[in-house]
């Protein structure tokens, strides 16, 4: 037997509260989805303060994106070796600094470098997964996932809900110390309270795969990011996009050839894995270009026929709903499982979700419509966020829990990159009088309903897994 096999299957010590980790790991989320998503409402009065161009204020979400996505998996990996506790207490920390030097920023490049260590905080999701996996009563471990997953939509909603009145109110620099003092207070509960697990896999970090990934991923999002600008058809969009997927699939092939890869591309070959990954990023594209149109279509000026002329503030309102019943889902993820399963969580949460934007596609010149459509997809939202990470795990073995997980994220995370793009460039191609159209917003919705109801068809290809009872019986027996 290994060192890693005999690490997994020792019996479980007597170790800290639970609950009091939930809460503090809860912490680190909901600082995480607060970066995330708190800059979109504000990226106006960024670019109007720091006489920033578009272009350059555009790198405001995708520095944050690209960091996130390269950090997840090697945090996650340096977890495993070294300990998750430490790598959480360092990732917050270096999140925190990053808030910090964003929120003192006068020019657009410390903000720019405080985003890109913001993203540190994405190597949270495959540490907490872990530390829930080995920390928690068999029986908890599902609600747990299922809450703390549910917690960066309800930060990411709560971030474009609140973001208006705090720039109103306190400039946008409050942005970032609102999540610096959030992220410090987790960052000193989990030196205090969050114990080492004593699960750890040894190994190395493949360095050369982080730096093949890294450079993949900026080439894509970047391509992406620029498509409105370049248009998607463009020699400059499709040529850097394809030097970012080649990178990437060389990379995908290199990481099959190392001993300790970055992430086990066999592990990601498991049907239970890469549907639930395919399932995330389609459910990406819905999440965050809801959080990108909704707010905008409500502040198109009534000129157009359609908008509401309604303020930040008041564009956040509608999101309102969609907060509440992510966190009404969240914290019943436990009792869904009991009762539906994971699977069939999964399932309704993406017949939820397109259903929603297709209400929306043909339903939306009342606040009514915005405020139903809104709470529809933080139901499913909220439902497919507890879901995902339930399947997941109780598909790998313990070790890969984690970085299983974060890929799992990123995996949302770009496709949130992508739809918000897209839906981006149907409103600039589409103008009127210099505002977009009513016409290019009922396509970016029908955008949101083919990635949903693609999203429910990889849905039920996804392997049918024990029940929580089940898995409970499983766990301590295995």
């Amino acid at each position: 037997m290994s060192a890693a096999d005999a690490a997994v299957r020792a019996p479980r010590l007597a170790r800290g509260d639970h609950r009091l980790t939930m809460v503090v790991l809860s912490l680190g989320a909901i600082a995480y989805g607060l970066l995330q998503c708190f800059a979109i409402p504000a990226l106006p009065e960024i670019q109007h303060e720091l006489h920033a161009t578009p272009n350059a204020t555009s790198w405001v979400l995708t520095a944050f994106l690209l960091s996130a996505s390269v950090l997840t998996p090697i945090l996650g990996r340096l977890g495993y070796m070294y300990g998750k506790e430490r790598l959480l207490l360092i990732a917050l920390t270096i999140m925190s600094l990053g808030s910090l030097l964003s929120a003192v920023a006068t020019s657009m490049g410390p903000l720019l470098a405080g985003r890109a260590l913001q993203g540190a905080a994405g190597g949270l999701f495959p540490l907490a997964f872990a530390i829930i996996r080995d920390e928690f009563p068999p029986e908890k471990v599902a609600a747990g996932l299922g809450i703390f997953s549910s917690l960066l939509g309800i930060g990411s909603g709560a971030g474009v809900v609140l973001a208006g009145p705090i720039v109103d109110g306190l400039g946008y620099h409050w942005l970032f110390w609102i999540p610096l003092i959030v992220g410090a207070v987790a960052a000193v509960a989990t030196w205090a309270f969050v114990p080492e697990s004593p699960v750890k896999t040894g190994g190395r970090v493949d360095w050369a795969g982080a730096a093949l990934l890294s450079v993949g991923l900026l080439a894509l999002l970047l391509a992406v990011s620029r498509t409105t600008e370049w248009g998607w058809g463009s020699a400059k969009t499709l040529g850097l996009g394809a030097i970012g997927a080649l990178i990437l699939a060389f990379w995908v092939r290199a990481e099959h050839r190392v001993r300790d890869p970055l992430v086990d591309m066999r592990m990601m070959r498991i049907r239970g894995v890469w549907t639930t990954n395919a399932v995330s990023g389609l459910l990406g594209v819905g999440m965050y270009a809801a959080f990108i149109l909704l707010p905008q279509y409500v502040q198109e000026p009534k000129s157009t026929g359609y908008g509401f002329g309604g303020t930040v503030t008041d564009a956040g309102v509608y999101l309102l709903p969609m907060t509440v019943m992510l966190v009404l889902a969240g914290s019943q993820a436990g009792r869904i499982d009991r009762v539906l399963g994971a699977r069939r969580a999964l399932i309704a949460a993406c017949l939820i979700n397109t259903g929603a934007w297709i209400v929306l596609l043909l339903l939306h010149t009342e606040g009514w419509q915005l405020y139903l459509v809104s709470a529809l997809l933080g139901a499913g939202n909220g439902l497919q966020l507890a879901a995902l990470p339930i399947l997941i795990t109780r598909t790998v073995r313990q070790e890969q829990t984690g970085i299983a997980n974060g890929m799992n994220n990123v995996m949302r995370t770009i496709g949130g990159a992508v739809g918000g793009q897209i839906a981006a460039t149907f409103l600039a191609h589409d103008l009127l009088r210099g505002q977009p159209t009513e016409h290019g917003y009922v396509l970016a919705f029908a955008i949101g309903a083919i990635a949903l109801a693609a999203a429910f068809l990889v849905s039920l290809l996804v392997p049918h897994g024990p029940r929580a009872a089940d898995h409970v019986a499983a766990t301590e027996f295995d």
